[in-house]
């Protein structure tokens, strides 16, 4: 959207105090949302640069692809709700959509289904790759570094500049993850690896490749398929967060789209980011019985106790987290399916669920369970171990990390980034011998 085209009449005047000079500032407006006040040429004209730690009322970019309003609890995907999306939608619709800006019409999605089944497969050699880290390497380890080494197998993709070297870097990344993911998981715990079936949908297969040994058939429960198709859907993609800003920084030195995601990988790592759902797990594990839930309850309402409920409340929703109404489904889905009736952990959690959502403190200040509190429990349900919960996040938000990429590379407003900082360290002074100094 070209710059007349977001802006109004409007402007943002400031004032120096000490000189009394005053500056106009343009102010941009989207399609939805906050105003923006366009600081772009505030140093030049006045020689100050703003301060914003965590860049939390900064806009870094234009897009088109993701909007939240976390005050109202909407998550949209190129304008489409997402719970309409999960409950109608497969992950691959999304991945088009995500990319190309529009849903799919019938051929459409079939020749893009077929163009991702048929790139799942991965380069021989880089099998081998894998045997170069240690048996008991994290899984993101593994992630990190087989992602990055695409680079070094596909350099038939990796000019930038070229749209169909960015599609076909899309396609593969897409098509890929879930079978690097998998045989990350498959290496860890020494089984051998499970290659691609073209018969089997992107959550079929992931399934398939994670759970099936050679030894016996594996039968793919289609609920499990769903929730687990679902999990991807609500995890695609979700606007500026640390892992995607981290895509669009490396991206925009010109890095190639595998070392981009490689890195957003990395970000994603981090336990403030892709480790809430191993944070609830852990918590449950801490209240232990369903008889000391009070106890943790009040913990968590007292403001001098550092005990907080984990996957419950959000960053940015202050109100419920919308994917965790469509997770929240899947998740007794999944219980009901596996029969899950006898497992300490999922009572637990199913119980806490119940209190929360009926206890007055909690209500009023809109902590309700969010996306994170449901995917902890349906991943230890089906039997993926905790090491896994951040890969399986990854491997979800391939697509957004992607699709900013892209949407990142072809505008024409884009700079390398380099951000400015508030300097405190020491003013020049002159340079003292080695001898001479005390």
């Amino acid at each position: 959207m070209a710059d007349q085209d977001r802006r109004n009449t409007e402007t943002f005047t400031l004032t120096n105090n000490a000189t009394g000079e005053e500056f106009e500032l343009p102010v941009l407006e989207g399609s939805v949302g906050p105003k923006v006040i366009d600081v772009r040429r505030l140093y030049a004209e006045t020689g100050y640069f703003t301060y914003d730690p965590g860049f939390t009322s900064t806009g870094s970019c234009e897009s088109n692809i993701t909007y939240i309003d976390g005050d109202e609890g909407i998550l949209l995907y190129r304008g489409y709700p997402i719970a309409d999306l999960a409950e109608y939608s497969d992950y691959t619709e999304i991945c088009y959509l995500l990319l190309y800006g529009d849903l799919p019409n019938n051929e459409q999605k079939e020749k893009f289904d077929f163009d991702i089944t048929y790139h799942t497969m991965l380069h021989e050699q880089l099998i081998q790759f894998y045997r170069g880290f240690r048996r008991d390497s994290h899984p993101m380890a593994i992630m990190c570094g087989v992602v990055g080494a695409l680079s070094a197998f596909y350099h038939d993709s990796l000019d930038i500049s070229d749209p169909w070297h960015r599609m076909v870097a899309s396609y593969r990344t897409i098509a890929k993850i879930p079978t690097i993911a998998a045989q990350a998981y498959k290496y860890s715990i020494g089984q051998p690896f499970i290659y691609p079936r073209n018969d089997l949908s992107y959550a079929e297969n992931f399934l398939y490749m994670m759970f099936s040994t050679p030894a016996e058939p594996y039968e793919i429960s289609p609920i499990l398929a769903r929730a687990m198709d679902r999990t991807l859907i609500l995890h695609a993609d979700h606007e500026q967060n640390a892992s995607t800003s981290t895509v669009r920084l490396a991206g925009s030195s010109g890095a190639n789209p595998f070392a981009c995601i490689a890195a957003g990988i990395a970000s994603l790592w981090g336990p403030a980011h892709g480790g809430a759902n191993e944070a609830v797990l852990n918590m449950l594990q801490e209240i232990g019985d369903k008889k000391n839930i009070p106890e943790f309850i009040k913990k968590a309402k007292d403001k001098d106790d550092p005990f907080r409920l984990m996957g419950f409340g959000h960053r940015v929703y202050k109100n419920f987290d919308p994917r965790a109404r469509v997770m929240q489904e899947s998740c007794h889905e999944v219980l009901g399916e596996l029969g899950v009736t006898n497992e300490p952990l999922l009572e637990l959690a199913i119980e806490l669920e119940r209190i929360a959502l009926e206890d007055e403190y909690f209500v009023e200040r809109k902590l309700y369970p969010n996306v994170d509190f449901y995917s902890g429990i349906i991943f230890r349900a089906m039997g993926i171990p905790v090491s896994m919960f951040t890969v399986l996040f990854a491997v979800a938000r391939t697509v957004g990390w992607i699709a900013q990429w892209n949407e990142m590379v072809e505008d024409p407003n884009q700079k390398i980034g380099r951000p400015r900082q508030l300097y405190l360290g020491e003013t020049e002074r002159p340079y003292v011998a080695l001898d001479k100094r005390g």
